[in-house]
């Protein structure tokens, strides 16, 4: 069941882990680092695409 519902949430985690990597990698180019996880944007991706995971998995197993 832990196995399906990683599956099935795993698109929303890759696309924010995507969208968050292109966002904070073209503000750090620009010298702002504010706001990132050990001065790190792969960490700071990681970090939002696994909370985006955590999240869609409870949203699909308490409204399914």
């Amino acid at each position: 069941m832990l196995q399906q519902l990683v599956m099935d949430s795993a698109g929303a985690a890759v696309g924010v882990f995507l969208g968050v990597l292109i966002g904070l990698g073209m503000r750090k180019r620009k010298g702002n680092t504010e706001g990132l996880l050990a001065d790190s944007v792969l960490l700071t991706a990681s970090a939002a695409a696994g909370l985006a995971l955590l999240v869609m998995m409870a949203f699909r197993y308490f409204l399914n």
